[in-house]
This record gives C-alpha cells, structure tokens and sequence, in this order.
C-alpha cells in the first residue's frame, strides 16, 4: 500500500467553514474516494495549516487518475475554492506528493 501526503491552506477566517463542509461531505465524494482504492484519510489543521494523509490500496498513480477522471472531484474543487488554497500538480491534477522521510511500520 503506497501512502500520499498532502499540504494545503484554509484562507483567512474559513475555517468552520471548512471543518463545516468537511463534517457534511458529499457521499458522491466518498464513493469517487473508495473507487480510487483511497483508505484511512486523515486531514489534520495548524491554525491554517493543512496536512492531509492517505493509503492508496492501488498505488498513488491509480488514485490520482481515478481522481482526475471524476466530475465529482471537479465540482468539490469548485465548491472547496473559497475556502481552501491548494497548489495543484498540473501533470496529475492532485495535491503535489509530500517526500516521505521516515516511516515507523
């Protein structure tokens, strides 16, 4: 199981609402994530800070494209804009990888 890393920002003075959208999270989402083999995500917050975590059952390439390919992810992306500052890989469309440095297994 390969694992993905991810950082992100909430813009100023958004974040109820941020938490607000994530405790209310499409199922459509969901489903787009458990079809990309995505288990155990976490999204943990600094202040403004994000660091969100996952386990790609089927390898981080397959959950990108998975991701990429969906509508769903798209209209999330849309909805999430006002709230989130994301720095997008424009060759995936995902969340730029994190470089793991250590893992305790």
């Amino acid at each position: 199981m390969e694992r993905f890393a991810w950082k992100g920002r909430i813009r100023p003075g958004m974040q109820a609402e941020y938490k607000h959208r994530h405790d209310e999270i499409w199922p459509e989402m969901i489903e787009v994530l458990r079809r990309a083999g995505i288990r155990n995500y976490t999204i943990w917050t600094d202040g403004d800070e994000l660091f969100g975590y996952y386990e790609c059952e089927h390898g981080a390439a397959f959950a990108e494209r998975v991701q990429a390919e969906s509508p769903v992810v798209d209209r999330w992306n849309a909805y999430m804009r006002d709230v989130l500052e994301l720095e997008m890989d424009p060759r995936t469309g995902a969340q730029p990888r994190l470089a793991q440095v250590f893992c305790m297994d």
